[in-house]
């Protein structure tokens, strides 16, 4: 036994150097990124400040050069009022006006090429940072568990492979919903609200130029992006904690989550229910809605089906959750074999079910669709509160 723990101690020792090594090399090139970010962001703002005033001196000559062709149009028509001089140098300001503005239309061009770019260049940098920082948040997990007491990290190996894990996977899973979040906030309502700062100050610069009809339209156009953003925040807090699972229970609640699925994605869906509903245990309800969340998920993710259906039914002791699917279909033993992130959420479906003592069945065939098959028992004494 003292055998055994030493080569555990050797082996756990060897993944914690390495791990502490592979997490200083993916914090360099978080940091890299980072510098690269903050580089390209200054340029980026740079070349936004430049753009604006192109477009402002393109409007200004665009302005000049129609007056200019007015002059000279004038000019021309009356050769007894105006000298040729006159003529000539009507003609020689509209061409030098003419030319300005190509040049200036050239740049602006250039400008917003450049400043597409950017843009693009930000969010792949922006995207390589979010990886990173996941790799090291996993990294973190693991090194808490290997630096942990050796004794009993063998226990846990001897008693209970399976369950040493769960602690991890829940951090992780908590890791991950924290990054969703985030990243629902950054690409909707934040996105939304720099569109709206950019667009008000459109809107400002009309005023001055006093174009009230543009500037009318803007403002319509942002009480619309207002109210959509307004909705975006909404459907996040919907997700985090849907409110309506605590005042009309789960039934009511998936109907319209299944509901909003099929209008974002414009897949057909189906729910039925059977039996009577009864009321559960709140922390029940909220698991039942997240696997019903993270089957609905996976099967758009993975399965591009072109049909989803939910049936819930309430057995005396039991409620028995199914949810199927007409997409591409997978091989069950081959992906519930494998651990890696893109078959995070079979797994964190499998283990919400373990949590509520509940049992999973998982029925797929390739081109012909999935069927998940949920059973999770109900306590009488808590049914009947």
């Amino acid at each position: 036994m003292d055998y055994r723990i030493n080569d555990i101690d050797r082996v756990i020792k060897n993944a914690v150097h390495v791990m502490e090594e592979s997490k200083y090399q993916v914090y360099e090139i978080c940091e890299s990124a980072r510098k690269e970010l903050f580089t390209l962001g200054q340029e980026l703002t740079d070349v936004l400040a430049e753009t604006s005033e192109i477009i402002d001196k393109v409007d200004r000559l665009e302005i000049d050069y129609r007056r200019a062709r007015i002059r000279l149009t004038e000019v021309s028509r009356d050769f007894v009022r105006y000298k040729e001089e006159d003529i000539k140098s009507a003609y020689e300001k509209a061409t030098q006006l003419q030319l300005d503005l190509m040049v200036f239309r050239e740049k602006e061009t250039y400008l917003r090429a450049r400043r597409d770019d950017l843009q693009k260049r930000v969010r792949n940098i922006e995207q390589s940072i979010e990886r990173a920082e996941t790799i090291a948040s996993q990294i973190n997990v693991v090194l808490e568990y290997l630096s942990g007491d050796l004794n009993h990290v063998t226990r846990i190996l001897e008693s209970a492979k399976n369950r040493q894990l769960i602690g991890m996977k829940i951090i992780l899973a908590q890791e991950e919903e924290r990054k969703r979040i985030a990243r629902e906030i950054h690409d909707g309502p934040a996105q939304s609200m720099a569109n709206l700062v950019l667009r008000t100050e459109i809107a400002e610069r009309m005023l001055h130029k006093q174009e009230f009809q543009i500037v009318q339209e803007e403002l319509i156009d942002l009480k619309k992006q207002v109210r959509s953003g307004l909705e975006e925040i909404r459907k996040i807090i919907f997700n985090l904690r849907p409110m309506a699972l605590d005042d009309l229970g789960l039934v009511p609640t998936l109907r319209k989550y299944v509901q909003d699925f099929e209008e974002k994605t414009k897949i057909r869906t189906i729910f039925d229910t059977v039996g009577r509903e009864i009321r559960l245990p709140s922390a029940m309800e909220a698991g039942i809605y997240r696997m019903v969340q993270e089957a609905f998920s996976n099967a758009f993710k993975h399965a591009n089906p072109s049909f989803v259906s939910l049936e819930i039914t309430y057995q005396a002791q039991m409620v028995k959750i199914v949810v199927r699917d007409n997409g591409a279909g997978f091989h069950v033993d081959k992906v519930e074999a494998r651990k890696d992130s893109a078959h995070f959420g079979l797994i964190g479906m499998r283990e919400r079910v373990e949590l509520v003592e509940g049992r999973l069945e998982i029925e797929s065939t390739i081109d012909e669709g999935t069927k998940i098959t949920i059973h999770i028992p109900i306590n009488a004494e808590e049914r009947k509160e």
